[in-house]
């Protein structure tokens, strides 16, 4: 299986589109059945998408090539439970990523974070019992929070954080420059911090 992995493309390149929806959820059949050609197809289809969300949780290049890795081995083998009812696919992948990368930074907590991790930390796996009620009281917290935005701020914190969008992909779906988009989640993530503050 390790034949399959490649170096993810540099930051700095432009990422290629990613397959059809349809396609994916195909891909993830086949390698639910162990089909390996199938898992080299799918990580060509996603790594650029799936990357770019560990890259911005670690901030570190060399540590989210690592993670990336043991995201796709997990996507290897939980393929199976992959439910196209509940999900599309590259959400599927894009949720299994984050949570890989926000488990590396619970296991270094002295690597830098992004100032925005309480966001990273509301989407991931079902807590243990003893932190579920810390994380309901929170989540509830966050969400009146969420709702005293603005419509437009509040579909773009969801989109790139909780669906794992890229800022040019959000500056495409609301026909802005990707500096307005920036800007924009800046300002939301602050009036955020603030109501959480308060």
């Amino acid at each position: 299986m390790s034949n399959a992995f490649r170096a993810p493309p540099p930051a700095h390149q432009e990422s290629p589109p990613l397959s059809s929806p349809e396609r994916l959820v195909h891909l993830l059949s086949r390698v639910a059945d162990k089909d390996r050609e199938a898992f080299a197809e799918l990580y060509e289809a996603s790594v650029a998408k799936l990357f770019g969300t560990v890259l911005r949780i670690l901030k570190q290049q060399a540590w989210a090539n690592d993670v990336i890795q043991e995201v796709y081995v997990t996507i290897w083998q939980k393929a199976g439970r992959f439910e196209s009812e509940r999900a599309s696919a590259i959400t599927w992948m894009v949720t299994i990523a984050r949570n890989a990368a926000i488990d590396e930074l619970r296991k270094a907590p002295t690597r830098p974070t992004e100032s925005d991790s309480i966001l990273e930390n509301w989407v991931t796996e079902t807590p243990s019992a003893y932190d579920q009620r810390h994380q309901d009281e929170t989540s509830t917290q966050l969400t009146l929070c969420l709702d005293e935005l603005e419509e437009s701020r509040q579909q773009m914190v969801r989109l790139a954080y909780l669906e794992g969008w890229s800022r040019a992909e959000l500056a495409s779906h609301f026909d802005q420059p990707v500096n307005t988009v920036k800007t924009w989640l800046h300002r939301a993530l602050k009036q955020l911090k603030g109501c959480l503050g308060s």
